[in-house]
């Protein structure tokens, strides 16, 4: 039987730990899992925050009346986002507790309908606006694009603990631990990392606006729905969305070839040694065909520099180079030094792609840009060795 996890005398943890999906989204891997966490306050009326995926179903409802029996029957669910992850649970749970009054903004009562075509029951809340559960008091702030449009926050002003949802939250089931000072945190805050920088980085100027509201809260603890709950230093997170979002970076480069038969990785290699030669200490390499690309985005979200290194394939960009060039423009990222190389055979076309990608972002484009045919020379290498230097000293520029 699972059991409710208390966190504070009213509140308890009665989530779900996923360690059997191999794709958060259909996208980005999951070497250790993922978590779904739900939370219930119980009061002279009780309250459920989010649910769970529906394949947790079970999990979820042991814990949920593990605690319900010394408790009332459940009167609302606080729905803060309605992603599937979270709001998949909803439709059972109203077929569980007919009575169950569903609390929402507009946009996630309009969610509601959509996906779960629910049409009563249903209660709008609007920003500021305030659920009276009898010793506790449920403030709702609405936090829109963060990650989607109807995402809110619920903060209890007894306890003095935020819900989330996905804010502040990260990838990595709970491992027996479930609070920060019971697990591996510089784990999870690497995984908080990947999820922001794919998941919600986009978005940094509604987390700007999100994080002025959290800063003027009495803050004891925050409940994500993915990932540890913060009760040590919750405002370490908070933190480090500030910087993630603001596009601060380490002194650091990432590296990313895509190579056929070894003579474009030849040129980064050149490049990464003379990063590391000219003092880079943090310069981190990835096969572009082998590494998902959730892990590029975090390391780049990460390190002020980075390297892009392509073959040519049927005149085009390598495939995977071309994918990931298209996501990171769809990040938006800011104020990172860019350094570019390619190679080809019998027709030009991966550093011309490369470099059209450069123009069309927030890319300090460091040179000199190095294109080989076939395979690298020892003057070409030399080029490699030159742009590894050009760009440690534009890292250190921008310190």
């Amino acid at each position: 039987m699972y059991k409710a996890i208390p966190i504070t005398e009213s509140i308890s943890w009665i989530g779900a730990n996923d360690r059997e999906t191999d794709l958060f989204e259909g996208l980005w891997t999951l070497p250790r899992g993922v978590s779904y966490n739900s939370y219930l306050i119980c009061d002279e009326k009780v309250a459920l925050v989010d649910t769970v995926k529906s394949s947790y179903l079970t999990d979820y409802l042991q814990r949920l009346r593990s605690v319900l029996q010394d408790c009332k029957p459940v009167d609302y669910l606080i729905v803060n986002h309605m992603e599937p992850d979270h709001s998949g649970s909803i439709a059972v749970m109203r077929q569980v507790y007919p009575d169950l009054k569903i609390v929402g903004n507009k946009k996630t009562l309009e969610m509601i309908r959509a996906f779960y075509d629910i049409q009563d029951n249903l209660v709008e809340v609007k920003d500021g606006d305030v659920l009276d559960l009898g010793t506790h008091k449920l403030v709702f702030a609405l936090i829109p694009m963060v990650h989607w449009p109807e995402t809110m926050v619920t903060y209890d002003t007894t306890d003095k603990v935020l819900f989330t949802c996905d804010a502040f939250g990260g990838f990595g089931a709970l491992e027996g631990g479930v609070f920060d000072d019971e697990v591996d945190m510089d784990f999870y805050e690497s995984e908080i990392l990947r999820y922001f920088s794919n998941i919600v980085g986009r978005y940094s100027p509604f987390v700007q606006k999100a994080i002025a509201r959290v800063r003027t809260l009495d803050l004891k603890v925050i409940c994500p729905s993915h990932g540890p709950v913060l009760r040590s230093n919750p405002w370490r997170v908070v933190d480090l969305y500030d910087r993630w979002s603001r596009h601060e970076t380490e002194e650091g480069c990432v590296v990313v070839y895509g190579s056929m038969y070894g003579n474009t990785k030849k040129m980064t290699d050149a490049i990464a040694r003379s990063l590391s030669e000219a003092g880079i200490r943090k310069v981190a390499v990835h096969d572009v065909s082998r590494a998902n690309v959730s892990f590029l985005v975090r390391d780049i979200w990460n390190f002020r520099g980075l390297v892009l290194g392509s073959c040519t394939y049927n005149t085009e960009l390598f495939p995977p180079m071309a994918h990931l060039t298209r996501t990171l423009a769809n990040k938006a990222m800011k104020g990172r030094v860019l350094g570019l190389c390619g190679s080809y055979s019998w027709s030009r076309g991966a550093l011309s792609e490369l470099l059209s990608f450069a123009e069309k972002g927030d890319w300090e484009l460091v040179e000199p840009n190095v294109e080989v045919k076939s395979c690298p020379t020892e003057a070409d290498l030399e080029q490699c060795t030159l742009l590894g230097q050009h760009l440690a000293q534009a890292i250190r520029a921008k310190s």
